[in-house]
Parts: C-alpha cells; sequence; structure tokens
C-alpha cells in the first residue's frame, strides 16, 4: 500500500491540497497544545484559591519541571520526523524500531532525572526561595516528578500517532485529561466529595494520575487499533536496538537543548522584568499568556509542517516538500497576521481579560501591557517564523546547527538586546520586549534561510 502512497506524493499536487492536509493535520495539534495548557492553569487558579504559599510553590515546582521535560522531550519529539520520513520510503518495520527506541530513551531520561525533584528543596533554596515556599514545591515535585516518565511517554507516543496523522485521538485525549485533572485536583486540594485534604499534593496527585491515564489511554490506541497493529509496536519491547537508539538520540538532545535555551531565555526575561517593577512584571505575564495563547497555533502547524516534510523527504519527491513548506508558511503567516491586527486594536481590551477591575493596580497594568501587545505584534510574527522553520528543519531531521542557531539568537543576541534596551538604554519593559523580536527574528532569518538552502529543488 505504500508504494500507492508514493506515486501520490509524486503527483504534484496544488497549494489549496496542501492547504487541506495541512489543516486536517494541524488543527486537532494545536487544539491538544491549547488543552495541555489549560492544564497547568487549572492547578494555578486551584492553589490560587487554596493559599499564597502553595500558589507562589507550584508555579516554581511547575516550572522545573517543565525545563527538565523540554530536555528530555527531544527525544520524544525526534521520532515525529523520523517515523514520518520511515512512512514516506514505505519501511513500515524502521517505523517500529525508532519509537520502541524512543520510548526506551525518554523511560531513561525519567529515571536519571527524577532525584533532581526528589532533593528539590535544596535546589530551591540555593535559588534563593523561602524556606516555607521551597518545601512546598518539594512536596509537589516528589509526587509531581514520578509523572516525568509517562509524560515523556505521552509526547513520543503523540509523536508516535502525529506521523501516522492520528491526530483526532491526541486531541480528545488531552481535552479528557483537562477534565479529569479539574475535578480530581479540586476534591484533593480542598478535601471536597470524602476526599482528604492535601493542598499542593493534592495537586500533585492529580497530575501524575492524569499522566498515567493519559499514557495508558494512547499506549492502548497505538497499539491495538485495526489499523496500526500491523506495525507491531510493541513486539519484544525489552529488547534493546542500539542501532535505532543512537539514530533517535542523535536526532533528539539537539531538539531538546533548542527548546531548553529558548525557554530560558523567556525565564530570563521575566527575571528582568522583575527588577524594572511589580506593575512591568504582572503585565509581562498577562502579554506572555496572551502571546503563548497564539503561539500554540503556530506550534500546531509547526508539527503538521514537520510530518509533511518528512514524509515528502523519506519519499524523495523534493516538490511536495518545497510546496508544503511554501503552505504551511503562509498557513502560519497568516493567522499571525490577524493576531497582530487583534493586538494593535484591542489591546486594553485584551488585557484588562486577565485582570479584575477593582484591582487598584489595575489601569496600570493595562496601559503597560497594551505597550507590550503593540511589541507582540512584531514578536508574533518573529516567533511564528522560528517556531514554523524549526518544523520544517526537523522534517528534513537536521536538529544541531538549528541547536545552534537558536542557542546563539536567543543568548547571544536576544537576551543581551533585552538588557541594553531595557537598561542602559532606559526603554524599559518595551525595550525587553523588542530584545527578545531582535533575538527571534535572528533565529527565524537563520534557520528559514537553512531550511531552503537544504531543502532539494523540485
Amino acid at each position: 500500500m505504500w508504494s500507492g502512497y508514493v506515486r501520490h506524493m509524486i503527483k504534484r499536487q496544488s497549494y489549496a491540497s496542501h492547504a487541506y492536509a495541512t489543516l486536517v493535520l494541524g488543527l486537532p495539534l494545536v487544539g491538544s497544545h491549547l488543552a495541555q495548557m489549560a492544564l497547568h492553569v487549572t492547578d494555578t487558579v486551584l492553589l490560587g484559591w487554596y493559599g499564597v504559599n502553595e500558589l507562589a510553590a507550584v508555579v516554581l515546582a511547575a516550572s522545573m519541571f517543565f525545563a527538565v521535560f523540554i530536555l528530555g522531550a527531544g527525544f520524544a519529539q525526534a521520532v515525529m520526523p523520523m517515523v514520518a520520513s520511515a512512512l514516506g520510503r514505505g519501511d513500515e518495520v524502521q517505523v517500529r524500531r525508532d519509537t520502541r527506541m524512543g520510548l526506551w530513551l525518554s523511560i531513561g531520561f525519567g529515571l536519571l532525572t527524577y532525584p533532581l525533584f526528589w532533593w528539590s528543596e535544596a535546589l530551591l533554596l540555593g535559588l534563593g526561595q523561602r524556606p516555607e515556599v521551597a518545601a512546598l514545591g518539594q512536596d509537589f515535585l516528589r509526587i509531581g516528578g514520578l509523572g516525568m516518565i509517562p509524560a515523556l511517554l505521552v509526547m513520543a507516543l503523540k509523536s508516535y500517532l502525529a506521523a501516522l496523522e492520528r491526530t483526532q485521538v491526541v486531541l480528545w485525549t488531552t481535552l479528557a485529561a483537562v477534565g479529569v485533572n479539574l475535578v480530581l485536583a479540586y476534591a484533593l486540594i480542598f478535601g471536597h466529595w470524602g476526599a482528604p485534604e492535601m493542598g499542593i499534593k493534592g495537586a500533585a496527585v492529580a497530575s501524575l494520575a492524569v499522566q498515567v491515564l493519559t499514557l495508558v489511554i494512547l499506549a492502548v490506541y497505538a497499539g491495538w487499533l485495526p489499523e496500526l497493529r500491523r506495525f507491531h509496536l510493541y513486539q519484544r519491547f525489552w529488547r534493546p536496538d542500539w542501532h535505532a537508539m543512537g539514530q533517535v538520540f542523535r536526532l533528539g538532545w539537539p531538539i531538546g537543548i533548542t527548546g531548553l535555551a529558548e525557554t530560558g531565555m523567556f525565564q530570563a526575561s521575566a527575571l528582568m522584568m522583575g527588577w524594572i517593577g511589580t506593575e512591568h512584571l504582572a503585565a509581562h505575564g498577562i502579554t506572555m499568556e496572551v502571546a503563548s495563547l497564539s503561539f500554540m497555533v503556530h506550534l500546531g502547524l509547526s508539527n503538521a509542517a514537520t510530518v509533511r516534510a518528512g514524509r515528502a523527504e523519506g519519499a524523495g519527491n523534493a516538490a511536495a516538500l518545497r510546496d508544503g513548506a511554501k503552505t504551511a508558511i503562509a498557513l502560519s503567516f497568516g493567522f499571525g497576521v490577524v493576531m497582530v491586527t487583534l493586538f494593535l486594536t484591542l489591546p486594553e481590551q485584551i488585557i484588562a481579560l486577565f485582570l479584575d477591575a477593582t484591582n487598584p493596580d489595575a489601569a496600570q497594568i493595562i496601559r503597560l501591557g497594551a505597550q507590550l501587545l503593540a511589541v507582540a505584534a512584531l514578536f508574533q510574527l518573529a516567533d511564528a517564523m522560528q517556531v514554523m522553520a524549526l518544523g520544517l528543519l526537523r522534517g528534513i531531521r537536521d536538529t544541531r546547527v538549528p541547536m545552534i542557531a537558536a542557542a546563539v539568537s536567543y543568548w547571544l543576541i536576544g537576551i543581551p538586546c533585552s538588557y541594553a534596551l531595557a537598561f542602559p538604554l532606559g526603554l524599559g519593559g518595551t525595550g525587553l520586549w523588542l530584545g527578545l523580536v531582535v533575538g527571534l527574528l535572528a533565529a527565524a532569518g537563520s534557520m528559514m534561510w537553512r531550511f531552503w538552502h537544504l531543502a532539494p529543488k523540485a
């Protein structure tokens, strides 16, 4: 059947058909990314109702968990282009080998990093956190850290299913996880419906339970759905495949470092914004939430571009690769233009959605946030192009040079520009965000150039 697929790919498709295929594949991934954000928001809101120390602790703990997760997720994300390329070649055996070793590496990374969570109190104290907050953070991470392995396995299975263009199940499973997490966390944090009142530990137990449940659902679907059984995903799962493991490792670790470099840039920007003032930091946080929501659309389209580029590359179809890339870029750019229009025309209204109008600081935060949203209009397009370029490069299995480009753009260009514009040049929060735009533009430009330089000519 795959020879038929290859013949179909070789026949040149219209841009409309490329757009349709990208949206069918990408929109469920957009929805799943947005739902994943909702999981974090749920815990934050519930613990905000429970107590100030618990809220501060979960923010710190979640940031630490996310940083470690981003690093380890590189192996899981490497599964997507590798499986897509194998499918393009019609090599079903390699599909199984790459996915299995992506799962193996995810398990190994989770085991190696769990001690960080077990002794996280000392680490948080070393970073200058208050003792009571550090202790609560460790309480969360000792339980929630057990979720690293299932979280990474879920990411690997999502990558596998996305490469197979089975993205609907990813969306519905993530949405179900949001509902289950809300009910469990509410019961266990506050002690409702006969459950014990566990506070921050209750949030951790709920998160762990949801991650395990999500893993079970996706694992069963991936292994036993009749249409997918031919891949024999779990056949002799216990046997190592060192060659495939090496391939996944070599492709995956630069993806993890790239994600960590970008995450670190935004963490550093929040730290510097805190030096300017509390209202500036609040405005920064709200504006970043707005930008993150729109970024999820670009990320989902980028994932779709990775799969389609990998399929075309594996099939040796240069025309489909280049035409599909142009279409994905155009779709992402078009959505970016819509968001830029909203950011420039309705800035105060957007920021006000996140604030209590009776808060005495609300007017100042809205004013500052509106200024940042104007910069976020540039930020939006730059961020969209860099994540799309990353997705396309991963589709053709190029990750090491993009890692270097990301590190240079974010840390040698973006952060120094942010600092210089915000402090020595006196532009404050607006200057800080302009520096982020410069870093993202550097990443987008260098990575886009590399993709079109490497992509085979049609």
